[in-house]
């Protein structure tokens, strides 16, 4: 009996460890991943997950024009099809675009097929736009399984994770999301951020605008510099991959 029962408990203990590992952004346990550079580096990243998004999108390449700061944005195939135009002005901002999937499923739950038709699908529409590919992925909810990252690079495409979580997706304020990067930024960091919505085109982001506006000024004067995500991966003399 009290094999069994310890038998049991490993199992639990294990399916738990792989299941966080599946949601945490840092931990490499299903593929390698970057989320940044070491700690105490002068450069940030910001990333902006699930747009295009109108008119939101478009307000952030404004704040981030006046800067004069790079950021990466991670689409959703299906807002792609239906606002092209906001996606070949991030383009022509010299912003980077990444695979963010056709329409945001968790990705633990697909199978390699669904994973593989969530980003080809993806990958078509952005390249018949742009012209050109994109070469980053970030999987929806951060969730991985074994194997959706093989299936990203397969394509072409960099799992990109992040280190700070600035939860902008249900906060009230943009204070709130100011208060939740400072109390993580160390430097190196890629920061996730939000321009759109998974569930609907057209949410609001209007609090996500104004703290990216407040955090840009306020690192700037900290001495750091905000770079785009291909930058910070050229600029590291480390494996470009970082947990």
């Amino acid at each position: 009996m009290l094999p069994a029962l310890l038998g049991g408990v490993a199992g639990i203990a294990a399916a738990t460890f792989a299941g966080l590992h599946s949601m945490v952004p840092s931990w490499q346990l299903y593929g390698r991943s970057f989320v940044g550079l070491p700690h105490g580096t002068t450069q940030l990243a910001l990333t902006y997950d699930d747009g295009p998004n109108d008119p939101y999108t478009e307000r952030l390449l404004h704040v981030l024009a006046r800067h004069n700061a790079k950021a990466t944005f991670f689409l959703i195939g299906r807002y792609v099809k239906q606002r092209p135009d906001i996606v070949r002005r991030i383009v022509e901002a010299g912003h980077p675009i990444g695979n963010h999937t056709w329409n945001h499923p968790n990705l633990i739950f697909c199978s390699p097929a669904e994973t593989l038709r969530q980003l080809s699908e993806t990958q078509k529409v952005i390249e018949d736009i742009c012209g050109k590919r994109p070469t980053l992925f970030r999987p929806p909810f951060g969730g991985r399984r074994p194997g959706t990252f093989s299936t990203a690079r397969s394509l072409g495409l960099a799992p990109i994770m992040w280190r700070v979580t600035c939860y902008d997706w249900n906060a009230t304020s943009n204070e709130a999301i100011e208060r939740n990067a400072r109390r993580q930024i160390r430097g190196g960091e890629v920061i996730l951020l939000h321009d759109g919505g998974h569930k609907a085109f057209g949410v609001d982001r209007s609090h996500t605008v104004k703290a990216t506006e407040n955090l840009l000024r306020e690192y700037r004067e900290k001495g750091f510099k905000f770079v785009d995500v291909p930058e910070m991966m050229r600029g590291s003399s480390h494996l470009p991959v970082i947990g």
